[in-house]
């Protein structure tokens, strides 16, 4: 998979796709990424990138001829799958959504800042608009960040076992059950007699119903849907 990200402020993204399992991705040749400094494509000496809004109003808006400049380019010789450009006002990233992304070859994210941008960019090229929640940030980078990451770590062969991302919370449609690890007793409180049975099959129920109750309890909109 290959994922490019448009940004005004590329210097923002450095670290989170230089470790962990991003990074592993990487070298392992599963993923590719590739931050754009949206400014080489700016207008003019200064590679302006926003404007004020037309109608008045405060804050400035992105420009659509940088972007567009950009997408183009960078959809030669190979179109993307898809051009998602992430703001609050996006559908909200859930499981699905990554697991369907994760499905794609080529992606391109655009951080947007400021007001957001014109809206013809969204009209004539965007393809999904993607929110990670009802709150707004400085600009796109950080989201854009958190949905790589949620795309790049169900890559066959992202995570050492591949059964683990599987388990996860919501790939199911609920929360993940409680887990436990050495050691046997920590502060009074000791691991549930169940799972040092060494028998799979009640462990593996005994899972899915913590899992269901702590849905039940945290997250019951969850059950409902």
């Amino acid at each position: 998979m290959h994922i490019d990200v448009l940004s005004a402020v590329p210097e923002l993204l450095e670290s989170p796709f230089s470790h962990s399992i991003l990074k592993r991705a990487g070298d392992q040749g599963l993923l590719s990424i590739n931050v754009i400094d949206l400014r080489k494509y700016g207008i003019g000496k200064y590679n302006q990138l926003d404007d004020y809004q037309y109608g008045g109003g405060a804050g400035m808006v992105m420009m659509a001829e940088p972007l567009a400049r950009a997408i183009k380019e960078l959809s030669h010789p190979k179109p993307f799958d898809e051009v998602i450009f992430l703001t609050p006002d996006g559908e909200t990233l859930n499981q699905s959504i990554a697991n369907e992304l994760s499905l794609k070859g080529r992606i391109l994210l655009i951080c947007g800042h400021y007001k957001g941008i014109d809206q013809r960019i969204r009209d004539l090229y965007v393809t999904r608009e993607i929110s990670i929640g009802d709150y707004v940030l400085s600009g796109g980078e950080l989201a854009a960040a958190v949905l790589v990451d949620a795309i790049g770590r169900l890559l066959p062969g992202a995570i050492g076992d591949g059964t683990s991302a599987l388990e996860d919370s919501h790939q199911d449609g609920i929360l993940a059950p409680p887990v436990y690890t050495r050691p046997e007793e920590f502060e009074g409180l000791k691991v549930p007699k169940i799972l040092l049975s060494g028998d799979h099959k009640k462990i593996a129920d005994w899972r899915e119903e913590q899992a269901i109750r702590r849905t039940e309890e945290r997250r019951p909109d969850l059950l409902d849907s």
